[in-house]
């Protein structure tokens, strides 16, 4: 038998991860990433327990820790710009590191480059499953088969709505929003993440790597258009406009938002199936298990494609079992990962004042 061939769709965290392994087990991988070129925006995200061993037998830890955002202090600051804390939390154990998701997601792809076809500005447009394989029609490229197909393609997942039915019968809108942009300047603190409240509404500055990057995580009611870049624009000026931030990195909020050339907006959504798999279609990352919030999706994503290689790899023959397998090991991790998001949303967005002041008396009794 000649060498079995995988159909990743996604470059984001969890599809080049997915790409280095299965080349490393024998297989012949090929990525469909939608976007011309790797998205230079997001939020900072953690790599820590079981993803930092994934990527040391990579042999990119190194390069992780070189990117690293050092940046390991948080600070609310009240309406007045009066701070509480600094709140030492979650200071990196061991290898664990937080990273500018857009330079993992860089590491990650120039690993697997070697390893892999990648094919930029495509996206695949249906697909046709048989007991032995998987016929992909591409917008662009030829029409190719495959040996089976993973949706690593995020939140808004085409491999789901494909393989499995429309989004709406498997993602849960939390009430929330995020936006993230650069401000192509320092942050006036380099050293602290400062985060900023209003009833429903938080804008955080993180000092990423000597540039300061601006977050925006509010409250919404589902349906807001998430594609089109003039309405995440209005969306988010809407929210913010109306209010007054103490924020010297954004005296001109509004010209920054609609100026920004790698601005990020989606909502804060959680995806639940009852089954990862549909016979040779799989899927891995956020289109399977979307956490939300708390920066747990990237080392998710890490180590679930770490898992569904080396099921791969243990049955090749039997890609059924192989399914099986990768599921019944990182559904569990998954899935403790999903329960944490109504804690999340009351220390990031509270949604009254009494809710701010509460979260920050109890901010200012923790340790520092």
């Amino acid at each position: 038998m000649g060498q079995r061939t995988v159909l990743i769709c996604g470059a984001g965290i969890a599809g080049p991860t997915l790409a280095y392994w299965l080349a490393r087990h024998g297989f012949q991988p090929t990525v469909v990433e939608r976007a011309q070129a790797l998205r230079s925006s997001g939020s900072p995200v953690d790599v820590h327990g079981a993803a930092t061993e994934v990527a040391r037998r990579m042999g990119i830890l190194p390069r992780l820790h070189e990117a690293a955002t050092n940046a390991p202090g948080l600070a609310f600051v009240t309406a007045s710009g009066r701070r509480v804390g600094p709140l030492r939390l979650g200071r990196p154990r061991g290898d664990d590191v937080e990273i500018p998701r857009a330079d993992l997601a860089a590491i990650l792809c120039e690993a697997g480059r070697d390893e892999a076809e990648f094919l930029f500005g495509d996206s695949i447009t249906a697909l046709r499953a048989d007991d032995d394989g998987v016929d992909v029609t591409f917008k662009r490229a030829a029409p190719r088969r495959f040996d089976l197909v993973v949706g690593a393609d995020g939140l808004h997942s085409t491999v789901r709505a494909l393989a499995f039915g429309p989004e709406n019968g498997f993602v849960r809108h939390l009430g929330l929003y995020i936006a993230t942009l650069s401000l192509g300047r320092p942050a006036a603190d380099p050293g602290t993440v400062l985060m900023y409240n209003q009833p429903g509404l938080s804008l955080t500055i993180h000092p990423v790597c000597g540039t300061a990057g601006a977050g925006f995580i509010f409250r919404g009611p589902p349906g807001l258009d998430y594609r089109d870049t003039r309405t995440q624009q209005r969306i988010v000026l809407d929210a913010y406009t109306a209010h007054d931030w103490p924020v010297p990195e954004l005296p001109d909020l509004p010209e920054q938002v609609l100026t920004a050339k790698d601005l990020y907006f989606d909502s804060v959504s959680q995806v639940r199936l009852s089954s990862w798999s549909r016979g040779r279609v799989t899927l891995l990352g956020d289109a399977a298990s979307c956490v939300s919030l708390f920066g747990d999706g990237s080392s998710l994503a890490m180590t679930g494609a770490a898992t569904l290689a080396e099921a791969m790899a243990a049955t090749p023959d039997d890609p059924t079992t192989a399914l099986r397998g990768y599921e019944a090991r990182h559904r569990k991790l998954a899935s403790s990962r999903q329960r944490g998001h109504n804690l999340a949303a009351a220390l990031l967005v509270p949604a009254t004042r009494t809710g701010l002041i509460a979260r920050n008396l109890t901010a200012g009794l923790l340790p520092r």
